[in-house]
C-alpha cells in the first residue's frame, strides 16, 4: 500500500504527466455533462417516466450502457462515439480491398492524415443516419398514452434540429477523443466508452443489492457469479497481457573496431494483439440492424425480424461471436505484419534458429501468431456473449450487462492500457510504477 501511495505522489511530481491526467479528466467530465443535456423539445418529465418503465433487455438498453445513459436521457450525446468507430471499421476494411485506401496507407504521415479526414466525413454521414433513427424512436415512445415529444413540437423542425444536435454531439466527442489521445493519457475513444460504462457501476450494484435484500435473488447464484467473474477477470488479464516469445539470434558483425550482434533477443507475440478493439468493432456493427429497423416501427414483419437481433437471442450471440473472432484476426493483421518484422530482422542480420531468413521466417511468425490468436479470440467471444446466458439465471439486466462480457472486457482492457502508459512516463523518469517488478514491466 505504501508503494502505491508513493507511485501516486510520483505521478503528480511529473509536470507533463500531471497535466495530461488533469486534461484527460477535464474532457471526460465534459462527456458526462453532455450525457445529461436533453434535446430541445423533449418533455423531460414524460421522458423520465417512460424510461423508468422500459426494460433494458434489448439492444437499445445495451447501447445506452455504452453511452453512459445518454440515450435514456435523450441527450445531445445520445449517439456516443459509436458512429466514429463504425466509420473507422469501414475505412480499415476498405484498406484491405480497395487500392485507393491501400495507397493511402503506404503514403506515411500524409496518407494517415487523409484517412483520418475521410473517417471524420464518414462519422458525420453515419451519425446523421443513426440520429434520424433515434429521432423516430423517441417520437414513438409514449407513457400513459402521452408521447415524450409533444404533438405541437413534432414535425420537420424538431427532426432536423435534433439530427443537427446529435451529429454535432458525436463530432464533438470525436474531437475530444482525438485530443485525449494526443494531449492526454490513454486512448481517447476507448476512455470515452470506458467512462460511460463505469458510470453505471453504482446503479448496477444498488439494483442488485435491493433485489437480494427483498429476497428476489438467489444468494447462492449471486455468489457463484461473483466467483466466476473473478476468474473471468484473471482470464482477461492473461489473454490481453500474455505473450509467446520467439528467439532471434543476431550474428556477429565487425565494423571498424566495434563488434555488433552475437546475442539472442526475443520477439514477444501477444496472445491478443488486438486488445479490446474487436469487441468495440463487432458491437458497433451489431447496432446497425436495429438502427435500420427503427425506421419502420409500424411494419410487423420487420419488428418481428428485430427480435433476432435482441442481444439475448441465440442468433445475435452467434453472429456477435463470429464477428469478434473475425475482427480479432483482422485487427491483429493490421497491428502486426510478420513480413515487415522478417524483413527488418534480415536487414539487421537476425534470424530465428533453424528458420531461413526472409519468406520462411515471415511464414513461421505468421503461423505462430495465427495459432495463439485463435484461443484468445474464442475467449473474447465467449466472455462477450456471457451476459445473454447469465441473465437466464435470474440476474438483473443492468447487472449482467455491466459485469459481463463486453463491459468487463473494455473496462479491464482500457484500464490496463492506461496504466501501462502512466507506467511508461514514470519509468522514463526513473520512478517506480505501480508494478515495480513482474512480467508486465519485463515485457516493456
Amino acid at each position: 500500500m505504501g508503494r502505491i501511495q508513493d507511485t501516486f505522489r510520483n505521478i503528480f511530481k511529473i509536470h507533463e504527466l500531471r497535466q495530461r491526467i488533469l486534461y484527460t479528466l477535464g474532457l471526460l467530465v465534459i462527456v458526462r455533462i453532455g450525457s445529461h443535456i436533453t434535446l430541445p423539445g423533449i418533455d423531460a418529465f414524460a421522458l423520465s417516466e417512460a424510461m423508468a418503465n422500459r426494460t433494458s433487455d434489448n439492444l437499445f438498453g445495451l447501447y445506452d450502457l455504452f453511452v453512459g445513459g445518454a440515450f435514456s436521457n435523450a441527450a445531445i450525446f445520445a449517439l456516443g462515439i459509436m458512429p466514429y468507430i463504425s466509420a473507422s471499421i469501414i475505412i480499415q476494411l476498405a484498406g484491405a480491398v480497395v487500392p485507393y485506401f491501400q495507397k493511402l496507407q503506404r503514403e506515411g504521415e500524409e496518407g494517415r492524415k487523409k484517412i483520418t479526414q475521410l473517417t471524420r466525413y464518414g462519422t458525420v454521414l453515419i451519425s446523421a443516419f443513426q440520429a434520424w433513427g433515434i429521432v423516430i424512436t423517441l417520437t414513438n415512445i409514449t407513457t400513459n398514452g402521452v408521447s415524450i415529444v409533444p404533438a405541437e413540437v413534432q414535425g420537420i423542425g424538431f427532426t432536423v434540429s435534433s439530427i443537427i444536435f446529435l451529429v454535432a454531439g458525436t463530432v464533438f466527442m470525436m474531437w475530444m477523443g482525438e485530443q485525449i489521445t494526443e494531449k492526454g493519457i490513454g486512448n481517447g475513444i476507448s476512455l470515452i466508452i470506458f467512462i460511460g460504462i463505469i458510470n453505471r457501476l453504482p446503479f448496477a450494484l444498488l439494483d442488485e443489492v435491493r433485489l437480494i435484500a427483498a429476497g428476489q435473488r438467489n444468494i447462492v447464484i449471486e455468489v457463484a457469479i461473483f466467483i466466476l467473474l473473478v476468474f473471468i477477470i484473471a482470464g482477461i488479464v492473461l489473454v490481453t497481457q500474455g505473450t509467446r516469445r520467439i528467439p532471434v539470434q543476431y550474428a556477429k558483425r565487425v565494423v571498424g573496431r566495434k563488434v555488433y550482434g552475437g546475442v539472442t533477443q526475443y520477439i514477444p507475440l501477444r496472445v491478443n494483439t488486438a486488445g479490446v478493439m474487436p469487441i468495440i468493432f463487432a458491437q458497433s456493427i451489431m447496432f446497425i440492424p436495429n438502427t435500420v429497423l427503427s425506421f419502420f416501427p409500424d411494419n410487423e414483419f420487420l419488428q418481428n425480424l428485430s427480435g433476432y437481433f435482441n442481444y439475448t437471442s441465440f442468433t445475435y450471440s452467434f453472429i456477435y461471436a463470429l464477428m469478434i473472432v473475425f475482427f480479432t484476426y483482422f485487427y491483429t493483421a493490421i497491428a502486426f505484419n510478420p513480413q515487415d518484422v522478417a524483413e527488418n530482422m534480415k536487414k539487421q542480420g537476425g534470424f530465428v534458429p533453424g528458420i531461413r531468413p526472409g519468406k520462411q521466417t515471415s511464414e513461421f511468425i505468421d503461423n505462430i501468431l495465427t495459432k495463439i490468436t485463435l484461443p484468445g479470440s474464442i475467449f473474447l467471444a465467449i466472455v462477450a456473449i456471457l451476459p445473454a446466458f447469465v441473465s437466464r439465471f435470474g440476474v438483473s439486466q443492468s447487472f449482467a450487462q455491466f459485469f459481463g462480457g463486453t463491459s468487463l472486457l473494455i473496462m479491464v482492457g482500457v484500464a490496463l492500457d492506461t496504466l501501462q502508459q502512466i507506467e511508461s512516463h514514470l519509468l522514463m523518469r526513473h520512478y517506480d510504477g505501480f508494478m515495480k517488478s513482474g512480467k508486465m514491466k519485463g515485457r516493456r
